[in-house]
């Protein structure tokens, strides 16, 4: 099988890091290069098609709601009333991390 060449610019940190691994592995560069190369190619192939399904999905998403409006109609907002902030503002301490003392689990007061 015929050979082609590829160069390659890389930091020389990089490159001595390469080699040192490549002799830990007793390959040349050139070979240790395409076998981390190939595995990777073989990583991302098989990534790919594990989610292909749901890529599909999205891709279907996105095009369906490129026929949307740009911005949602807004319903005007009503004003909580006092005891609705109250329970909002306990929820998202609950939420944060916070007791209804105000103080985080597991942490002196």
């Amino acid at each position: 099988m015929a050979k082609t060449r590829i160069s390659i610019s890389l930091e020389r940190g990089q490159a001595e890091r390469i080699r040192q691994h490549a002799e830990r592995a007793g390959m040349d560069v050139s070979a240790y290069l395409v076998h981390a190369a190939t595995r990777q190619m073989a990583e991302s192939d098989a990534i790919e098609e594990q989610f292909a399904e749901v890529d599909a999905l999205i891709a279907q998403a996105e095009r369906a709601a490129d026929g949307l409006p740009a911005e949602p109609v807004q319903e005007p907002v009503a004003e909580l009333t006092e005891q609705e902030r109250r329970e909002v503002e306990k929820a998202l301490g609950l939420a944060h991390g916070r007791d209804r003392h105000d103080r985080r689990p597991g942490h002196a007061a």
